[in-house]
């Protein structure tokens, strides 16, 4: 698989066609196009895309693999701008952490603002448990993240970004699926999932959630993060509760339900040090807002408060 073939899908994505993509994007011909499009799904083993009258529509495998894509090539951008700024060793750099698949949706957002304010910045990216981005904000590692309030992380200042409602993620075949919004006493009995095994903030609303509503929720199993779990659950046929973010990250064979009634809510928030003297960050920090905006009206994945 070669980066040409994610730009060509995205592209294809994006457009809604073939033809358009070729035409307005690509400088390529349609025929062209068409055949790296075939090659990529030969090579990943599914069908990405549903050829249809007027154009193409994404398959649920499609809208997995495009968010990925999406990522892979701004990974590719920055690790290209690194290696060019390499030979200019003076030139600032920010350390930025996320927790395992926000870096899609907030990733996009945060660069334009940072080339906005210090283009000539080099940037590093990390995705670690929640815990461990508190604790290399402590350490200097990192200077800012996107993480949860956690306790005992002296030092580390939280501005809140947003509340992230909980959804059940089930397997696609489970007899819940079929549910547009699911009961907590559904849940009773069915066979948990944790996803918070190494989040102890996650873990905590997840349990008080369970008590006011009257269940127990004891994990039979325990993911070490989000996606892990969601492939447990895939495994298992048990169910997990994950934050709204992680609907843009699931497989074909999992889905995604509201919880019926007030869903409770775990808090994603930015984390950074006082004491760190860059003046990037400063400005970074005063912009908060703004990012939270972007983020919520422009994201290339909808960013929703809550599941319709």
């Amino acid at each position: 698989m070669e980066l040409r073939h994610l730009r060509y899908f995205i592209a294809v994505a994006e457009e809604g066609g073939v033809l358009n993509a070729a035409q307005r994007r690509l400088n390529t011909s349609q025929p062209s196009l068409s055949r790296q499009i075939r090659d990529l799904e030969a090579e990943v083993g599914v069908k990405l895309l549903e050829r249809q009258a007027r154009g193409v529509a994404l398959t649920p495998a499609g809208r997995v693999f495009l968010d990925h894509a999406r990522l892979a090539l701004l990974q590719v951008d920055a690790a290209t701008d690194a290696a060019r700024r390499a030979a200019q060793p003076e030139r600032p750099v920010l350390a930025m952490g996320f927790l395992v698949g926000l870096e899609i949706m907030w990733l996009p957002h945060l660069l334009r603002i940072i080339r906005q304010e210090a283009p000539e910045t080099e940037v590093t990216l990390c995705s670690l448990s929640s815990p461990e981005l508190a604790l290399a904000i402590i350490r200097g590692k990192l200077d800012l993240a996107f993480l949860r309030p956690e306790k005992q992380s002296l030092g580390v200042s939280f501005k809140l970004l947003a509340k992230e409602p909980l959804i059940a993620v089930l397997p696609a075949g489970h007899r819940l699926a079929s549910h547009r919004k699911i009961r907590p006493q559904d849940l009773a009995h069915e066979v948990y999932v944790s996803s918070s095994r190494t989040s102890p903030v996650l873990h905590s609303v997840i349990q008080d959630y369970a008590s006011k509503s009257g269940i127990t929720l004891k994990a039979k199993y325990e993911g070490e993060n989000i996606s892990s779990a969601m492939s447990l659950v895939a495994s298992t046929g048990g169910f997990t509760l994950v934050p709204l973010y992680a609907q843009n990250m699931l497989a074909p064979n999992v889905v995604a339900r509201a919880l019926e009634g007030e869903p409770p809510t775990v808090d994603l928030t930015l984390g950074y040090n006082e004491a760190n003297p860059s003046p990037l960050l400063r400005r970074l920090i005063s912009r908060a807002d703004e990012l939270v905006e972007s983020v919520r009206n422009q994201s290339i994945i909808q960013y929703a408060e809550a599941l319709s």
